[in-house]
């Protein structure tokens, strides 16, 4: 594998921003390890990290790297700070920037593919919320998504700097009604629409404090018409268990191999 540490300027943003992208690499001396890359461009994986961490955070709190090694699977790893994955009140437009800036830029710096079969996204936490906000909106990008204990639901009786936050994302609670970031609204318009529906892929930890939001979004799903998988056991919204759901969903990918 090639791991890259990747600085570049955002024209969106107009900020100098970072990713770290894992590519793949045929290998065969590497010990304990075997990497695999196919001819032509890579499928790739947009990972999503959530709202207290950054770019570099799966590679320190997970063996990513070393889980895709033998996949021949790029992964992209892109900072977007707090911003929810959303074009903020404030004008910073993150959404803008994470849909379309980073796929583009990311496959003129790299051998990516921008085949939809061949592109996918999953995020934990506010990643997650990320991650199915690009799947449901942008369907014709990405063959697949998934959220771990995603911040899939929102309520708007929260203390007052939560509100803000979200705020600061979503506008007001009737703005975020019916709108891009509203997901089980978006999730009810794709599944009536004729547009490709990806494959959805949902888990969450019983102990989590997103554990009943989670579950919410969940009985939203199971009355739409996605390929929808839901999995869930012990676990709370921690390391351990991002560690060890990243493979289950690895594993759920639909590559074409």
């Amino acid at each position: 594998m090639a791991l890259i540490q990747c600085d570049f300027f955002s024209d969106v943003l107009g900020l100098s921003m970072s990713m770290n992208v894992i590519l793949p690499q045929n290998t065969e001396k590497q010990i304990g390890m075997t990497g695999k890359a196919a001819d032509g461009k890579h499928p790739v994986l947009f990972l999503l990290h959530g709202m207290s961490d950054d770019h570099s955070i799966w590679l320190r709190r997970t063996s990513i790297e070393r889980y895709v090694a033998n996949m021949g699977l790029a992964v992209v790893m892109p900072a977007v700070h707090k911003s929810r994955y959303c074009n903020l009140t404030t004008g910073d437009r993150y959404w803008d920037y994470i849909s379309q800036e980073v796929p583009t830029l990311a496959r003129s710096f790299f051998n990516l593919s921008d085949k939809r079969e061949d592109n996918f996204v999953a995020g934990l936490s506010m990643g997650g919320f990320g991650a199915m906000k690009l799947t449901l909106n942008c369907p014709e990008q990405f063959a697949a998504g998934a959220a771990l204990s995603g911040s899939v639901m929102y309520d708007w009786d929260l203390d007052v700097k939560r509100i803000n936050s979200m705020q600061l994302a979503f506008g007001s609670e009737e703005e975020h009604k019916g709108s891009i970031n509203d997901l089980a609204h978006m999730a009810k318009e794709l599944s009536a629409s004729d547009k490709p529906k990806p494959k959805i892929f949902q888990c969450c930890g019983t102990e989590d404090f997103l554990y009943e939001k989670n579950l919410r979004f969940k009985g939203e799903m199971e009355k739409l018409d996605f390929d929808y998988t839901y999995e869930e056991g012990p676990g709370e919204h921690e390391w351990g268990y991002w560690d060890a759901n990243i493979q289950r969903v690895l594993e759920w990918l639909p590559l074409n191999k």
